[in-house]
């Protein structure tokens, strides 16, 4: 069963396109088996808050825990914490996990 994972960033209001920068180049999460793609959205006409979706396609969620359990995965969000917490620009963040019903493809 194929999954999708979703991570809805809260981003302080202006500061979307930097943290969002810091997904144009392929991380570790590219060379586990079962990754199957990743999209980064940028949700439009937000008020208070903006927000960034991370959404990683999975071939199962077993894959998806691989990764999750994994070193690299640790090492990445270890450094990310050692960032003071009132210089980031992430206000919050929400991880959601959804099966993957149907998906079409182009004809």
């Amino acid at each position: 069963m194929m999954i999708k994972v979703v991570n809805t960033l809260r981003v302080k209001k202006g500061k979307v396109n930097e943290v969002a920068a810091l997904f144009k180049q392929a991380k570790s999460v590219h060379t586990f088996n079962g990754f199957v793609f990743m999209e980064v959205l940028i949700k439009e006409n937000t008020e208070e808050y903006d927000e960034l979706q991370v959404c990683t396609t999975w071939e199962d969620y077993a894959s998806f825990e691989v990764w999750r359990e994994s070193r690299e995965t640790r090492k990445a969000h270890e450094s990310q914490g050692k960032q003071e917490k009132e210089d980031s620009p992430i206000l919050g963040s929400e991880l959601s996990t959804f099966e993957v019903f149907v998906q079409h493809q182009p004809a």
